[in-house]
C-alpha cells in the first residue's frame, strides 16, 4: 500500500539546541509519499502525520520535510530510543504509516 513503507534508517543527532534524534527517509521512501499526498501546500509546514514503529515501540509523530536531503525527517523520542535500546549512530528498522488522507 503506497500509505504503509518499511525501511532501515540511521539514526543521528540534530546539532541545533534540543538534541533532536533523527531518521532521515531513504529517496524512495519520500518519492511514495510525496506520490501519496500530492503537492498539496496546507500542511504546516510541510509536515505529514504518521504512526512509526521500530521494534516493539509504535507512536504516533509528525515526519518534517528536508531541504538538504530533499527527503523526509522521522523525530524519534528518547521514549522510544531508550526501550529498544538504540541511540544516535545506530541504525533501526523503521515502519511508517500515513496518517493524513490523499491530497489532505
Amino acid at each position: 500500500m503506497l500509505d504503509q513503507m518499511e525501511f532501515d534508517g540511521k539514526l543521528w543527532l540534530h546539532a541545533g539546541p534540543g538534541g533532536w534524534t533523527f531518521v532521515t527517509l531513504p529517496q524512495d521512501c519520500a518519492d511514495q509519499i510525496r506520490f501519496y499526498t500530492g503537492s498539496k501546500k496546507g500542511r504546516a509546514w510541510g509536515m505529514i502525520k504518521v504512526s512509526a514503529r521500530i521494534g516493539a515501540s509504535t507512536w504516533q509523530t509528525t515526519i518534517w520535510p528536508d531541504k538538504t536531503s530533499g527527503s523526509f525527517l522521522l523525530p524519534v523520542k528518547a521514549a522510544v530510543r531508550k526501550r529498544e535500546k538504540i541511540a544516535a549512530g545506530d541504525t533501526a528498522s523503521v515502519s511508517l504509516q500515513l496518517l493524513a488522507p490523499p491530497g489532505f
